[in-house]
């Protein structure tokens, strides 16, 4: 049975928290690939940045819903989020927009538990890395269906 070791990408293109957004836009396109890893200067993974994120800069940013009573305020949502929103759709550095709630796998792990990942989490990429964290691969939705057609998707 293959391993996600056997089916990742493994000249991963990648960026660090300090490159600009143009930087992203232009792997992005350049590559015609949807999302980036993000390493620090040691290789760890510390986020990714997609197509999504960069998209997000260009919507409205949203006021939460409120109601005034007694001269107060009294939010009807979280407007932590409505801070956060306004911090991404100002970002310039790929820190202040990756994501950082990653769903990574190791190099031993099943090709069914990436896709398990791939499709319960609504990723779009798993990055695999080692047991200090480091990049060593990504899977993509596109590797995972030539995985399953075997050989006769090379």
């Amino acid at each position: 049975m293959k391993k996600a070791g056997d089916i990742m990408t493994t000249d991963v293109i990648t960026v660090n928290t300090h490159d600009d957004l143009e930087k992203v836009a232009r792997l992005l396109l350049e590559h015609r690939i949807s999302g980036l890893p993000v390493v620090d200067d040691g290789g760890k993974l510390v986020g990714v940045v997609s197509e999504a994120d960069l998209v997000f800069q260009e919507k409205p940013v949203r006021t939460p819903f409120y109601v005034v009573i007694f001269d107060s305020p009294i939010y009807l949502e979280r407007p932590n989020r409505f801070i956060e929103d306004i911090k991404r759709a100002i970002a310039q550095k790929v820190g202040e927009l990756m994501s950082t709630n990653l769903y990574t796998v190791g190099p031993e792990a099943s090709i069914r538990d990436v896709a398990t990942i791939i499709a319960e989490k609504g990723v779009n990429r798993v990055p695999v890395v080692d047991v200090d964290g480091k990049l060593i691969g990504i899977i993509t939705r596109q590797d995972i269906i030539k995985a399953s057609l075997g050989d006769a998707g090379r």
